[in-house]
């Protein structure tokens, strides 16, 4: 096995960080002039185009977003609520403890590391600036592929842009968007992130994988010991 391609939300950001989602987008909701129960039933009916680029940038897709609430922000306001929900994205995507440390030390076992998030723009625009941008060799995002997990493309991109076959990797994530089933179907070797230690986020998951690969730890800490066994 020459390369490690993970899942990010819920795998390489901290799991208890993503169940403030909601409370993140009070502030854009606040700048949009939009009720938070509003705006939070607009994103979440949204996410399936959005996360495929069908709604375009972060101020495309909060402009969007506030017309089909009926609202019609201005430009300060549009600005407001983009920097609003930039903020809230960085805090949710906050790095899983421990989880820089271990990409440093798998790159230097001479692993190849990749990326496949189905996200929406805030990740891919953010994306340079982030911790995990220099420690993984490549990284491939629904927003910009335009398809999203489990299509058999995104594992093949990601393969290819690591120079590495699909069967000499290990796909490693939490188990949303089908993800394991769609990494064994391209050749992968899946393990399941469990999450044990972070109760109720598994109902956090979008488009949950019915699919449970043979390998599995409850904690992302728990990989090297995996790999060598």
């Amino acid at each position: 096995m020459r390369a490690i391609v993970f899942d990010f939300f819920g795998t390489l950001t901290d799991p208890a960080a993503e169940a403030h989602r909601r409370t993140s987008f009070a502030g854009t909701a606040a700048a949009l002039g939009i009720p938070l129960a509003a705006f939070w039933e607009a994103m979440a009916q949204s996410f399936p185009d959005r996360i495929v680029g069908r709604y375009g940038d972060t101020r495309q897709t909060l402009l969007t977003v506030a017309r089909h609430c009926g609202a019609e922000p201005g430009e300060a306001e549009l600005e407001a609520a983009v920097a609003a929900q930039t903020a809230g994205a960085e805090r949710v995507r906050r790095p899983r403890p421990g989880a820089l440390d271990l990409l440093d030390s798998l790159r230097a076992e001479g692993l190849r590391l990749g990326l496949i998030s189905d996200c929406s723009s805030e990740l891919v625009e953010a994306w340079p600036s982030t911790p995990y941008a220099p420690r993984l060799d490549a990284a491939v995002f629904s927003w910009q592929e335009g398809y999203r997990k489990p299509d058999p493309r995104l594992y093949a991109t990601v393969a290819e842009r690591l120079g590495v076959a699909a069967v000499d990797c290990w796909f490693v994530g939490d188990g949303g968007s089908r993800e394991h089933d769609g990494a064994r179907r391209a050749g992968m070797r899946p393990v399941l992130v469990t999450n044990a230690g972070y109760p109720g986020v598994d109902a956090l998951r979008s488009d949950p994988d019915s699919y449970r690969p043979a390998l599995a730890i409850d904690e992302l800490a728990d990989l090297p010991a995996l790999l060598t066994a």
